[in-house]
């Protein structure tokens, strides 16, 4: 089962520690996908995730919004 969390409209950082918090919770190896919004997010918070340890499994453009599927690491 996916974890899923909608930060459309939410702004950087709010929206990547929203997501940190929710991985947080997570279980190492379970998935969780986000929709985030185009520009700054986009850019910033698939970086910071990695940075974190969290791999990102997938991207999609969806509209004018993107999901990530990202896999918790450690």
């Amino acid at each position: 089962m996916v974890d899923s969390l909608d930060l459309k409209g939410v702004a950087c950082p709010f929206n990547y520690v929203q997501a940190k918090i929710r991985l947080e919770t997570m279980q190492l190896g379970q998935l969780l996908e986000i929709t985030i919004d185009d520009g700054e997010p986009i850019e910033n918070v698939p970086k910071s995730l990695t940075n974190d340890g969290h791999e990102i499994v997938d991207t999609k453009k969806v509209g004018q919004h993107y999901r990530l599927t990202i896999r918790k690491g450690e």
